[in-house]
């Protein structure tokens, strides 16, 4: 597989973390409610993410239109999480962005 693959695994297994984190530490928020979106977006993208994953490994004959679908997804979950002061949704935003680069050079 060449560098340019292994950087988006990459990328994507750190932004599916992530959101993963993101995600249960959201649900032990004392306001959940404010946090509904940022929760769905976390799932989102932690499944895209996977998707992505997938496609790639597997040499899938979509692996560009499932990483562009991918980077979509992985900037609309880290501006979503960048609004939340939380350092969870800090982190989680900051690997959405390098995931959505990843996946948008992977679909190039």
């Amino acid at each position: 597989m060449n560098q340019k693959y292994e950087e988006c695994i990459k990328a994507c297994m750190e932004c599916l973390k992530a959101c993963n984190t993101c995600f249960d530490a959201c649900l032990r928020e004392d306001d959940v409610k404010m946090m509904v979106d940022c929760i769905r977006l976390d799932r989102a993208c932690a499944d895209a993410c996977a998707f992505a994953i997938q496609a790639i490994t597997s040499n899938s004959p979509f692996v560009k239109e499932i990483c562009q679908l991918c980077a979509e997804i992985c900037e609309r979950c880290g501006e979503e999480c960048a609004k939340h002061e939380h350092d969870h949704c800090q982190r989680c935003a900051e690997s959405c962005r390098k995931c959505a680069v990843a996946c948008r050079q992977m679909s190039a």
